[in-house]
């Protein structure tokens, strides 16, 4: 792996670090945090797999009891609790909003570049959505249809902004990223 690549996935996993804690609480066990946009972003800028990687190195350093999680609490209690889902669907919400932009998108222009972007994004979110809810159902005994109306519904407006705000940023981002080195260039002494 290039040394530009690390570089990127320790920087996108230390912004998820830094806003999946931001958290609002709001009725029910699941609250509103930038994790999500965080994930989004780390995925379409750094492509599926590097941004499935970025997600895993901040799961593991929540595993370990660094406060990353919402409301700055460590992984562990919150993957084992009713959101254990949610915070093992980060990894394919990642790794599809890259993927279907990377494969699709990325190099192409206007409006077939944002419709990819915001395809991977929503089929990134469904999934999400899919593992937390089944998570959320088993743990909790409680009916798909309960589960959605806390755990999804409160949160399809926020995320519809979250993926707005990617849409807007990433473009930005992309060109950015694009005039880092691949890497130190050896010189020649003389």
């Amino acid at each position: 792996m290039k040394t530009k690549n690390l570089v990127l996935c320790a920087v996108c996993a230390a912004i998820i670090c830094v806003l999946a804690p931001i958290a609002v609480p709001i009725a029910g066990m699941v609250p509103i945090t930038l994790a999500t946009f965080a994930i989004m972003l780390s995925g379409v800028l750094l492509g599926g797999r590097l941004g499935a990687l970025s997600v895993v190195i901040y799961l593991i350093i929540g595993a370990v009891g660094v406060p990353v999680c919402a409301g700055y609490t460590p992984a562990l209690p919150r993957l084992l609790g009713p959101t254990g889902g949610y915070l093992v669907g980060f990894i394919p919400l990642a790794f599809l909003c890259g993927a279907i932009y990377s494969r699709w998108g990325k190099n192409s222009r206007g409006v077939k570049k944002y419709a990819f972007m915001l395809l991977g994004m929503i089929v990134g979110n469904v999934v999400l959505y899919a593992f937390g809810t089944a998570w959320f159902c088993i743990l909790n005994n409680v009916s798909v249809i309960y589960a959605l109306t806390l755990c999804v519904i409160p949160f399809l407006i926020g995320d519809a902004l979250k993926i707005a705000a990617v849409m807007i940023l990433a473009p930005v981002l992309e060109k950015a990223i694009a005039k880092i080195p691949a890497g130190i260039k050896k010189t020649e002494t003389q």
